[in-house]
């Protein structure tokens, strides 16, 4: 698989297109965002369709209850804002209102992980997989480039449930073309491998194939399973992969306690019990800087996670 990192677009503009073209054809659709539209681009819905846009201003916990009574006169709302303040602020409201009754409200969370940048620790969401994995009733999905990132907002509107979806504030490079189709039910096989089943989403999975292509070229045979769906975790795409190499890698931009890292710990310890590594935020805040040197900084870049992979793989070997 050929990428490339030069050429990024904004998947928040993706999102916030996909859900104007939705509401063409789709009269139920509505947007809710906390006066932050222009950052998570549903201002483009706005323009679009002012009648079915509402700014809720910094009230994150009105917002979500507001969606709410809109989901149950049979509207579609999305509602938007801050992966951070989307899911922490309003973690009481999404747990009572939306999911124990389990109304059709989406929740896209923007500026997931430490690529939200010069923003710093407060704004860094690192623990909203974790809170919206955690309700029943909850689907959390981690879209990795903008082709998926429409396909993802399409499925959503044509599906009932609650929804979690996380994108990242950076622009994104293109990954997947035209002939792929989301599917919920499904993980990934990007590349097959045999001394190490590398698994991650969203805009992590563009550096672990770099690193594996470098990792690649120095001999070792790596397998990359792309995990869009966190909840519900498709289980048996995952231990098919892990039987060829007995041996995981999880990498993920949020803290490794209660992620995707954590998903696959469970399933695997259950299931089918191999070494895991998990590869994230060590269970710590986040901080300000540029969201490049933050990435590496967290060892979570490309040159950082090849040094790192290589490192567990000779180890394994060694144990075997």
């Amino acid at each position: 698989m050929i990428i490339n990192k030069n050429d990024r677009k904004s998947i928040r503009s993706v999102f916030g297109k996909t859900l104007a073209e939705l509401g063409k054809t789709n009269q139920n659709i509505v947007v809710l965002d906390a006066d932050l539209s222009c950052s998570t681009q549903t201002q483009i819905f706005a323009k679009a369709f002012p009648e079915r846009f509402f700014n809720c201003g910094i009230a994150e916990q009105d917002m979500i209850t507001t969606a709410v009574g809109l989901a149950s006169t049979g509207k579609i709302p999305f509602v938007s804002s801050f992966a951070m303040f989307v899911t922490g602020r309003t973690y009481d409201q999404i747990r009572n209102s939306v999911c124990y009754p389990s109304f059709n409200v989406k929740i896209v969370g923007t500026h997931g992980g430490v690529t939200v940048g010069e923003d710093g620790a407060s704004h860094q969401a690192l623990e909203d997989i974790s809170l919206m994995r955690g309700i029943p009733n909850m689907s959390v999905i981690v879209p990795a480039d903008c082709k998926e990132c429409e396909q993802v907002i399409k499925f959503a509107s044509e599906n009932y449930g609650p929804m979690y979806i996380r994108i990242p504030r950076t622009n994104v490079c293109d990954i997947f073309d035209e002939n792929y189709e989301f599917d919920f039910c499904k993980a990934n096989v990007i590349e097959d491998g045999t001394d190490v089943t590398l698994i991650t989403n969203g805009e992590t999975l563009a550096e672990v194939i770099e690193a594996a292509q470098s990792l690649t070229k120095e001999g070792y045979s790596i397998q990359i399973v792309h995990v869009p769906v966190v909840k519900p975790l498709d289980g048996a795409t995952i231990i098919d992969s892990v039987k060829k190499t007995r041996f995981v890698i999880t990498v993920e931009n949020h803290s490794i306690i209660g992620g995707l890292g954590s998903a696959v710990c469970e399933l695997l310890a259950e299931y089918y019990p191999v070494p895991v590594h998990r590869i994230g935020v060590n269970d710590t805040f986040g901080q300000s800087g540029k969201w490049d040197f933050l990435l590496d900084y967290y060892g979570l870049s490309a040159e950082k996670l090849s040094n790192t992979i290589k490192k567990y793989i000779d180890k394994y070997r060694l144990v075997k």
